[in-house]
């Protein structure tokens, strides 16, 4: 059991390294993965039952607690972010299934690997945790809406199936999580540490599984396609460090902010975009699975260099007392 517990925290520990080699080799021999993209709504879903596993109702009370943080961190995720895509969609003029996947990645909740940076970069991460939380919790609404009003210029978008696709991929074994934390109390917390392992390999499966049967796509226009991505990724960090600095946050929570913005979701997306568009449209969320790993690596430790003064650092890490990855 201690090797098992050992090998999940080391593969969770590299998930950037193993989300690149299998999309490398998904792209070099496509052959051997194009049979996990009918499961990818099942990967995602076991995902998010982890991630629900690892929730906590004070997750939730810290809304209560600090409501204007929470509410500005996540009005700016659903907001920077879909903004951001659709600017580049529009100044790059991509192709119709391409901006809807990129306007999609923009539309998603922050992901749980911005609770991990969060935490690498030293920033506040209870306010990473809740805001993610509550981000997801509120996809069903606003990841269906805002897609139908920025996307549906380039294609058709159906409000009601994302709305459902979400419940049943997210919502749904979320709950599910919560409530068998809730039965077994801190029963769970020894089955807790294989979590890391299973998420890994849900992610680099969605990852492989839309590489695999988008070689060409990604070959013809795939340059194109990373550096929108990577202009979406780091211009929603540096927008979200910049909006935490004017409204004068603390330290702690400008890096919280910033890569909470930056990073979304993009396993959903690559999965709501495989279902309800084109496999060519999880082509961008697939490459923001890639990219997000190695900026989100980069930044926190660049972040890490910097602290608060002693009264702050202290503060930082009352803040963190509770940290969920």
């Amino acid at each position: 059991m201690n090797g098992l517990a050992r090998l999940s925290q080391f593969i969770g520990s590299t998930f950037g390294i193993w989300v690149i080699i299998f999309a490398i080799l998904s792209f070099v021999l496509p052959g051997g993965f194009t049979w996990i993209a009918p499961y990818i709504n099942l990967l995602l879903g076991i995902i998010m039952f982890g991630m629900g596993l690892t929730l906590k109702l004070t997750d939730f009370k810290r809304v209560l607690k600090a409501p204007k943080l929470v509410l500005i961190v996540v009005l700016s995720q659903y907001t920077i972010m879909p903004l951001l895509a659709l600017g580049l969609v529009v100044l790059f003029q991509l192709p119709p299934e391409i901006a809807v996947g990129v306007i999609l990645v923009g539309c998603t909740p922050g992901g749980t690997s911005s609770n991990v940076m969060t935490f690498l970069a030293k920033g506040n991460t209870a306010l990473s945790v809740t805001a993610t939380a509550v981000s997801t919790v509120l996809a069903p609404i606003l990841t269906p809406a805002l897609t139908l009003l920025l996307a549906s210029a380039w294609l058709p978008v159906s409000f009601m199936d994302l709305f459902i696709s979400i419940i049943q991929i997210v919502l749904v074994p979320i709950a599910l999580g919560l409530a068998v934390r809730m039965l077994l109390g801190d029963h769970v917390e020894k089955g807790i540490f294989i979590l890391p392992l299973i998420s890994v390999v849900g992610i680099v499966g969605v990852v492989a599984a839309v590489v695999s049967n988008n070689t060409e796509a990604i070959m013809q226009s795939g340059l194109l396609i990373f550096g929108v991505v990577i202009l979406h990724n780091v211009l929603g960090y540096l927008v979200g460090f910049v909006l935490a600095k004017v409204l004068r946050f603390d330290l702690a929570d400008q890096k919280a902010v910033s890569i909470e913005v930056g990073m979304q979701n993009s396993g959903l997306a690559a999965a709501l975009s495989a279902a309800h568009f084109s496999p060519l449209s999880a082509v961008p969320a697939a490459l923001f699975s890639v990219w997000h790993n190695i900026s989100g690596s980069m930044v926190a430790t660049w972040m890490s260099k910097y602290r608060d003064d002693e009264k702050g650092t202290e503060a930082e890490s009352v803040k963190n007392e509770e940290v969920h990855v």
